[in-house]
């Protein structure tokens, strides 16, 4: 079964998180929330809180077709902050597989290098953190094996990418038509 993991961090953006959740496991992909610290109860920016499937030093995070950010912020930073985040984000790129990232946290892909010379999108205001990216200002874009999403009105588009990426685009399509979309 295909496997994605979602990063949860305090200040994290609620719909981004779990829109994308939601959306992946109505397209049959296993998805795992991860909480970055010890503790598996997580925030969101709006203060609702979030029990995550396991914490960031029980987690496997070498073994998912992909790895993603929702933002928020402080979320995004607090994401940018950790170590063990970046390192599970640089092996997953190395290695071909998707690494994704919404709103805020496409500047955590961009700190690390991973944006240079591809079109990406974030949250209006954070493009100068896309280091060397083409910041187009689009809904979503897919540049290979990395995807960025513009911002929590758009995590539908953001996460049916995902699927179409993950699984392919017909999954996608009945995901989406499930919707009502």
């Amino acid at each position: 079964m295909k496997k994605a993991i979602v990063f949860l961090a305090n200040g994290f953006e609620e719909m981004e998180a779990l829109g994308t959740v939601d959306i992946l496991r109505r397209g049959g992909i296993e998805v795992q929330t991860v909480s970055i610290t010890a503790d598996p109860i997580v925030t969101g920016a709006h203060q609702v809180p979030v029990t995550a499937d396991t914490t960031i030093d029980k987690a496997v995070l070498n073994d998912a077709d992909a790895l993603i950010l929702p933002g928020g912020m402080p979320g995004a930073s607090n994401l940018n902050n950790s170590e063990t985040v970046k390192e599970a984000l640089l092996q997953q790129y190395r290695e071909g597989r998707i690494v994704a990232a919404i709103c805020a946290a496409p500047m955590v892909l961009g700190g690390l290098g991973l944006l240079k010379g591809r079109n990406a999108t974030c949250y209006p205001g954070f493009e100068p953190q896309l280091i060397g990216a083409n910041a187009t200002g689009e809904a979503v874009e897919v540049s290979d094996n990395v995807i960025t999403g513009k911002g929590p009105g758009l995590v539908m588009n953001f996460a049916l990418a995902l699927v179409a990426a993950i699984k392919n685009d017909a999954v996608a399509e009945e995901v989406a038509a499930g919707l009502l979309l």
